[in-house]
């Protein structure tokens, strides 16, 4: 059995050799376990959620056509913007059915068919995916499809917190640091060889002065004892070469 006990940057790249880095606990089938709708549930607290949203307002331009990857019923791309189109890819169709952002779904999994979506080569302008990258099993298959898909230029924000379901994340992930998890999410965009420039680490957004984002965040700081504290924020951005 193949451990990882090294440092966190070569423990993120064993999930590419085949080793018990992409393996996940006894577990439910993912369909299964996604059967049941979580409309109206939140796995992420309102900062969280308002950093996000800014950061989506910063990388994503108008008028882009926009590829949620493991969406829900909700994407966090800001209200007030106009898109191309918006794709949502999931588990859940009644979730995804109930995305009022979504122009159209569809439902895949991923860790059993990696590869092999209907769109087309270089047709879309933007990738996201949020706080789900920890449970792909074949991250190399996946980040291969969406350099792809992804037109030169395109940007890509995988975001996530320390937040996830336990049985469902892969090994690397669970037994990672916040540090190794980003060196871990940088390693699958280097897998693309070539596809994408540098991937950059972004640790918290700063939101507009008196926006309604920014009220939003108070708030949701305030209800968990102010300063601050909260899901913390962590998003790996690169573009698409």
């Amino acid at each position: 059995m193949v451990t990882c006990q090294a440092s966190a940057c070569s423990r993120a790249k064993c999930w590419n050799r085949g080793s018990a880095a992409s393996w996940t606990l006894p577990t439910t089938d993912d369909r299964q376990f996604y059967s049941v709708p979580r409309i109206g549930v939140h796995h992420l607290d309102a900062g969280f959620r308002a950093q996000l949203t800014e950061l989506f307002r910063q990388r994503i331009p108008e008028g882009a056509v926009v590829l949620d990857l493991c969406s829900s019923w909700v994407s966090h791309l800001p209200a007030d913007k106009k898109y191309g189109r918006v794709v949502c890819h999931g588990l859940s169709a009644p979730e995804l059915a109930a995305n009022r952002q979504a122009s159209d779904f569809f439902v895949r999994n991923l860790n059993t068919d990696p590869t092999g979506w209907a769109l087309a080569d270089g047709s879309v302008d933007a990738v996201v995916c949020t706080a789900s990258v920890q449970y792909l099993q074949q991250p190399e298959a996946v980040f291969g499809e969406i350099a792809r898909v992804l037109r030169p230029g395109g940007v890509c924000v995988f975001s996530f917190s320390n937040r996830l379901f336990y049985n469902k994340a892969i090994a690397a992930w669970r037994d990672n640091s916040d540090w190794g998890r980003c060196q871990l999410v940088k390693s699958y965009f280097a897998a693309a060889t070539g596809a994408f420039g540098e991937p950059e680490v972004v640790k918290g957004v700063e939101v507009p002065a008196g926006g309604a984002v920014q009220r939003l965040q108070a708030w949701a700081g305030g209800l968990l004892g102010g300063g601050g504290v909260g899901d913390p924020f962590f998003a790996v951005v690169a573009y698409r070469q």
